[in-house]
């Protein structure tokens, strides 16, 4: 047996929006009267970071001890987030290259992210994901809004590829992202986009860009029985 096909997260993996997301939470937070120095928001970052919307607004309630509603800090944050891709959302360096040797190389492709369908759709408008995935793009709202790290998305779209998930590889920059692709029984390639290697710590194989990733060698490792 051999790999067949490579699932990609989006968020931090594919496309760089990181500091769009950190610019969303700040600007959620002070726009609630909330007063937070840089130590403060690094940790808090580090706790949302690969969440879903759902869950990174319900810790942010928690933790400020915020009137709002979940519901309603989730579309305020969705509507940030949505104005700030307009204008910064790019490629994460390299993708592209390594997406093409993908290709040649006969693998499947497709996206498993914890991204809403709000900033999904913004994301391919703008960058036209559907030329490399084709309609392998799957997002939480098709397993019912379960997020990682829970293995539903992974699940989803190998069952989607027609492949076994112990015949995929995942990449993935976050700790919650790893955890859903292995619990998937998938190899994870954590990429540290984050500039954070404790947040990918305990995925199979670490890289610090795609320039680093051999596809040759990593189709050569063995696949587990």
């Amino acid at each position: 047996m051999h790999y067949k096909a490579i699932i990609f997260d989006m968020d931090g993996t594919i496309i760089d929006t990181t500091h769009i997301w950190r610019q969303a939470t700040k600007e959620l937070i002070t726009n609630h009267g909330i007063d937070f120095d840089h130590e403060q928001h690094q940790d808090l970052h580090m706790k949302l970071h690969g969440l879903g919307m759902k869950e990174s607004c319900s810790i942010i309630k928690n933790h400020f001890n915020l009137n709002a509603s979940v519901t309603s800090l989730m579309e305020e944050k969705s509507q940030l987030a949505a104005n700030l891709y307009q204008k910064n959302v790019c490629f994460i360096e390299g993708f592209q290259q390594f997406h093409m040797k993908v290709k040649e190389a006969q693998l499947k492709t497709g996206i498993a992210t914890n991204a809403d369908d709000v900033t999904l759709k913004i994301t391919n408008s703008i960058l036209n994901l559907e030329q490399f995935f084709g309609e392998h793009i799957y997002s939480i709202s098709q397993v019912n809004y379960i997020c990682k790290p829970n293995p539903a998305i992974y699940l989803l779209a190998a069952q989607k590829l027609n492949v076994d998930p112990k015949e995929c590889i995942a990449i993935e920059d976050s700790a919650h992202g790893i955890e859903a692709a292995k619990k998937a029984g998938i190899f994870c390639v954590g990429i540290n986009t984050g500039k954070n290697r404790a947040l990918i710590q305990h995925c199979d194989l670490i890289i610090d860009s795609y320039e680093e990733l051999e596809l040759s060698n990593l189709l050569t490792r063995s696949l587990p029985s």
